[in-house]
């Protein structure tokens, strides 16, 4: 009977020692190239929350659809995409670890979606937009910049613009 409960608190205390080394979240901070290679956009944390950047542009464009008059004609190089990105609360098993919950703006529907990103692995961003609380649904894969195309913004660059949006 000792043998049996010795085995157990063992086989337990190796347990609880593999999920004290398992592996952390893998970070979704950096360069990343949009799913059709046109853009790269530099995530940053900036006090716990992810923003990201536009910061290189295969071809130069404008924000003409945006519904704020102000903002209307400005160059999306620079521009904010990823909003507000905060850490999903975690539902135990499997459930939403690593997972960044926000906003996604984009400039050529001039829409903000709910957004979420997830790294998949170290050089992939899964980046999925949704409509209608969630109802549908899309994504895309970001591959992870191995030679910057432009010197990456730092994080103090991107901060600075995310602290120029409002309500996130």
């Amino acid at each position: 009977m000792r043998l049996l409960i010795l085995l157990g608190l063992m086989s337990f205390d190796l347990f609880r020692a593999g999920a004290a080394v398992a592996a952390p979240a893998m970070d979704p901070r950096g360069l990343w190239f949009v799913e059709d290679k046109s853009a790269q956009i530099e995530i940053e944390s900036c006090n716990g929350v992810l923003w990201g950047v536009v910061a290189w542009e295969r071809s130069p464009g404008r924000d003409t659809q945006n519904p704020n008059p102000a903002l209307r004609g400005r160059p999306t190089l620079g521009m904010p995409i990823l909003l507000g990105m905060r850490p999903a609360a975690s539902s135990g098993a499997g459930g939403s670890e690593g997972i960044w919950r926000g906003h996604i703006y984009n400039a050529r529907d001039g829409s903000t979606y709910e957004a979420n990103i997830k790294p998949v692995d170290a050089d992939t961003l899964h980046l999925e937009g949704c409509v209608l609380g969630g109802l549908f649904c899309g994504g895309q894969n970001w591959a992870r910049v191995k030679t910057p195309t432009n010197p990456p913004k730092s994080a103090a660059e991107v901060c600075a613009v995310a602290g120029r949006v409002r309500g996130y």
